[in-house]
Parts: C-alpha cells; structure tokens; sequence
C-alpha cells in the first residue's frame, strides 16, 4: 500500500467514525506522526495534503524541520525533557505533552523570551498506566487552574495515551472518561483556557476515540508502515 493510499483509508475511516455519532468530519484534525520516518516520506504525506506532522524527539524536529519549515503544523507529541524546550519554541504550533509544572513554567519563559504564546495540551494518564507520563486525573483541575495563569502559554485542552489493545473497543472507557474530564473542564470557564483540543487515539484505536469525542488523533503506522 502506498502513503497516497492509506491516508485515503484513514480519511475515509474519520469520516465514518464521524457519521456513526453525528459528528462533522472537520471537527477531526489528522496528525501524521512521522517519528523515524525519512524525509522522503514526509514529502510523500505533503503532496497528499497533510498539514499536520507530530514528533516524539527534539532532534527530529531539529533536523527535519529546515526541509520543511512552514509547509507544516509541527506538533511536540513525546515527553518533552525541559532542557530541550529551547530548541523547538520558535518550531512548534503545539506542545501535547505537558505534564509537570516545571515543564509549563519553562515553556512560558522560553515562549516569552520570542514574544511568543505557545499552544499546550495537558497530558493526563487517564488510565493510570505505571509506564506513561501525564497528570492523574483528580490531580488535573488544579495542575490547569495554576499552569493557566503562567504568561505566553495558552492551554489548549487534553492528550492522552491510551494502553497498547488488541480490541480497540478496550480502550472505549477510557476514551470515555478521558472526554467526560474534558467536558468537566471545560465547564469551569477558567481564563486562559479553552478545551479546543482532545488529542486521543492511534493507529489501533482512533476511530473508537473519534467516536469518544477526539478533536486530534495521532496516526504514524496506518500512513507509513511500520516504524524503522
């Protein structure tokens, strides 16, 4: 199968998943991941109308970056160590992986220092998996209501990473519930918060979370294959 091709498919399948619960087709933003993944095949995903490109490591950013600069939406998916947070202020159009505080006061001073406001998401570990990072969720009101009065960020909404399924319909309640902590939030009207974004769901899984209320899923190996 070719890259033209499956992002054929992937569209086809936002659109259904989106026609299953009433929901517009344009409330769904595609990120291609394109970790390990070479320049040619980015150029491959360009031409066929990607905007949206995610990474899990600075150093691809770094060294991808200049091929393509503003021809797409760079999207800091993985952990993001806070000594690195300097390298890819002026790169990207959102950060999903924001997780501690020391982490949102450096993206604000490094965002502030380029007369910037840099767009975050909350990563929270919904399903309290020991080996993924992010916020527990009673924990996450109050981690927003502190990191929202920090200048020259804008948080944007929710990331979360789902367990690794078989059955993507084991991953359904904690969609569910990742939405519902969405919702919750979004109901306290805080300033300087939006909930715009519920960044859920992957290659195995993302139209059950589109079906959950997923703003953005993040699709490396339906698009390319598999990761070198």
């Amino acid at each position: 199968m070719s890259i033209k091709s499956n992002i054929e498919e992937i569209h086809s399948k936002v659109i259904e998943a989106c026609r299953q619960v009433g929901r517009r087709q344009e409330e769904v933003t595609l990120i291609a991941v394109t970790k390990t993944k070479p320049i040619e095949a980015m150029e491959q995903a360009l031409s066929c109308g990607i905007i949206h490109v995610g990474e899990n490591k600075v150093q691809e950013i770094i060294n991808k970056y200049p091929h393509f600069e503003n021809n797409f939406k760079w999207h800091m998916i993985g952990h993001l160590q806070t000594n690195k947070i300097k390298s890819i202020i002026d790169k990207v159009e959102l950060i999903h992986s924001v997780d501690r505080m020391k982490l949102a006061q450096l993206i604000s001073l490094e965002a502030s220092k380029i007369n910037k406001v840099q767009n975050i998401l909350i990563q929270v570990n919904i399903a309290e998996e020991e080996t993924k990072f992010g916020i527990e969720k009673n924990e996450v009101e109050a981690f927003i209501k502190e990191a929202a009065q920090l200048p020259n960020i804008c948080i944007k909404g929710l990331m979360t990473v789902a367990p690794f399924v078989e059955d993507a319909e084991e991953n359904r309640p904690i969609f569910r519930e990742m939405f519902q902590v969405f919702v919750d939030i979004n109901s306290k009207n805080i300033d300087n918060v939006t909930m715009d974004v519920l960044s859920m769901g992957m290659t195995n899984d993302f139209e059950v979370a589109i079906e959950e209320g997923a703003t953005m899923v993040r699709i490396g190996t339906a698009i390319f294959g598999e990761r070198n």
